[in-house]
């Protein structure tokens, strides 16, 4: 056979397979690798449910500032549509806590949180790949002021559930992602647990005693760089 036969079957057999690679879009191979690693930029509003000792005490958070997030990822391939992921998060947040007398609670945290989900994703459509996630984990808040009239807990576990997209790109792969977070810890010290100069401030009192429960409560907007 000729060169110049095997130059033509070669160009035929390319044309062929052009329109497969083509469909098959951008990273083609990017979902086969057992374990790859990236990063995550976030915003979330993160609410407290608070629980007022009596029914006289209008007790609630009324101003929400959004907050930001930063997050490293790990991602274990357990099967073709099923992942395992480890993103521990640093976060920025404060909640504003209004009582019936119109004072103010103002509540910084900055928790490092460490979660773990499972990702259930559909088949890829072109460049496209809707998922669920559910998971969750616990959370060690470096933003504790000790001087404040309500003063947090340091730790919290929550669950959570969302969903979101993976959009292939040439070069990496995005996906934005919801989720809605639920704690379970009541998160509010009791005036026992805290320092005595603390207790000389009336109202850190009235603050503290007018609530019986906080359990925190979030809605996360995150956008994952693989």
């Amino acid at each position: 056979m000729s060169l110049k036969r095997i130059g033509i079957i070669v160009l035929c057999t390319s044309f062929l397979l052009f329109p497969t690679i083509k469909a098959q879009g951008n990273l083609p191979f990017a979902d086969e690798k057992t374990m790859h690693f990236g990063f995550s930029l976030g915003l979330n509003l993160m609410d407290f449910e608070a629980i007022p000792t009596s029914i006289d005490e209008n007790v609630n958070v009324t101003s929400i500032i959004p907050g930001f997030s930063v997050g490293a990822i790990s991602d274990l391939r357990l099967s073709r549509y099923m992942n395992l992921r480890f993103t521990p998060t640093l976060m920025l947040n404060q909640r504003n806590i209004h009582y019936t007398d119109e004072s103010i609670a103002n509540l910084l945290s900055i928790p490092f949180y460490m979660p773990v989900y499972l990702k259930y994703s559909s088949e890829r459509i072109t460049n496209f790949r809707p998922y669920l996630i559910a998971g969750g984990g616990v959370w060690v808040d470096w933003g504790r002021d000790k001087e404040k009239t309500v003063l947090l807990k340091p730790f919290d576990a929550l669950i959570e559930a969302g969903f979101g997209c993976s959009i292939y790109f040439p070069f990496f792969r995005l996906s934005p992602e919801l989720k809605f977070s639920f704690g379970f810890n009541n998160m509010l010290t009791p005036l026992d647990e805290r320092d005595a100069g603390s207790l000389l401030n009336p109202k850190t009192i009235k603050h503290t005693e007018s609530i019986n429960k906080l359990t925190t409560r979030m809605i996360s907007l995150t956008f994952n760089f693989e």
